[in-house]
């Protein structure tokens, strides 16, 4: 039984914020990740006993139940930026964790390590559209404006690679994206060099012009609502769908519902970029809901259910 995991979501956020981790201390750990979505990774590990855990950008609340079960048995270090709900009194736990809106893991990460590897903390910010504290972390590194938005474009690629119902729906497995940028120090030598990229641009090209030609569903001065078909494209671009629209209109709130093809929609909702507050609290009144107070998400909206989320939409992002 391996004595070290890692585990963490398969996003930007959590592949930078465990690259850098690892670029400050190398470890043989087995890893644990999965999709965006797949937010519950600590089931897959409730059983080990007598190893050190790195848990990285996925809620406490959510995993709540195996952490307990494993903090009888492991030493578990966990860096996060969603909500957590009451921190498990255990001295095997050592826990970093704010909510602040316009913070992400990775930039959490590169606070404990004092900016060592800030660059990827960058990439992993932008990727989860903190583009202001993406700037501002930037601005504090000597980079030209074309290297920042390299940094950017990886941060977004490698996010927008992370969105898909499974592993298959994507275009590369978060495990192997971490092994790709893992030799890396710098991610804009990982730029010139990763063949991946040029798949990932392609593939995003693709999707999101897909996706450019829906319109809304439901729109008002405050929000617009959006859906998508079950197509695997759909789920790919959903994330990358939901930032851009937020910041064509920052004064409003957005939502994106994806047919899960099971008579469900996986929702995700993004609060006014000028006011960050509200996602959490309205996806949370729904099963399967969860996130942060800046961006939220439903995993499986009964399509019955559809009319009250857009009635509790208007009334939580109504002024």
């Amino acid at each position: 039984m391996s004595l070290y995991y890692d585990i963490f979501n398969g996003d930007a956020d959590g592949i930078c914020s465990l690259h850098q981790l690892r670029l400050a201390e190398s470890r043989q750990a087995t890893l644990v990740t999965g999709v965006k979505r797949d937010i519950r990774l600590l089931d897959q590990v409730a059983q080990v006993r007598g190893a050190e855990l790195t848990v990285l950008d996925i809620s406490l609340d959510s995993n709540r139940t195996a952490l307990l079960q494993l903090l009888e048995y492991c030493r578990v270090f966990y860096v996060d930026h969603h909500y957590a709900g009451d921190l498990p009194p255990s001295p095997n736990l050592v826990a970093h964790l704010d909510p602040s809106p316009e913070i992400c893991t990775a930039l959490m990460v590169d606070v404990l390590l004092s900016g060592r590897f800030r660059a990827w903390a960058v990439a992993a910010a932008f990727g989860d559209n903190l583009h202001a504290s993406a700037r501002k972390a930037a601005a504090t590194l000597q980079l030209t404006e074309a290297q920042v938005e390299r940094l950017q474009e990886l941060g977004e690629l490698m996010n927008y690679n992370s969105y898909g119902r499974q592993i298959a729906d994507l275009h590369i497995p978060p495990q192997m994206l971490y092994e790709a940028v893992k030799p890396y120090a710098d991610p804009l030598v990982f730029c010139e060099e990763a063949e991946f990229l040029a798949l990932l641009r392609q593939g995003f090209a693709d999707d999101l012009r897909r996706a450019r030609m829906i319109t809304a569903l439901r729109e008002t001065a405050h929000g617009r609502v959006f859906a998508f078909p079950a197509e695997k494209w759909a789920n790919r671009i959903a994330g990358v769908f939901s930032n851009e629209k937020a910041r064509e209109r920052p004064d409003a709130a957005h939502a994106l519902l994806v047919d899960n093809d099971d008579g469900s929609f996986m929702v995700s909702v993004r609060a006014p970029l000028v006011r960050r507050q509200g996602a959490d609290s309205l996806c949370c009144a729904f099963a399967t809901g969860g996130g942060r107070a800046a961006a939220a998400g439903i995993n499986a909206l009964p399509a019955g259910q559809i009319e009250d989320f857009c009635q509790k939409f208007n009334e939580v992002f109504s002024p």
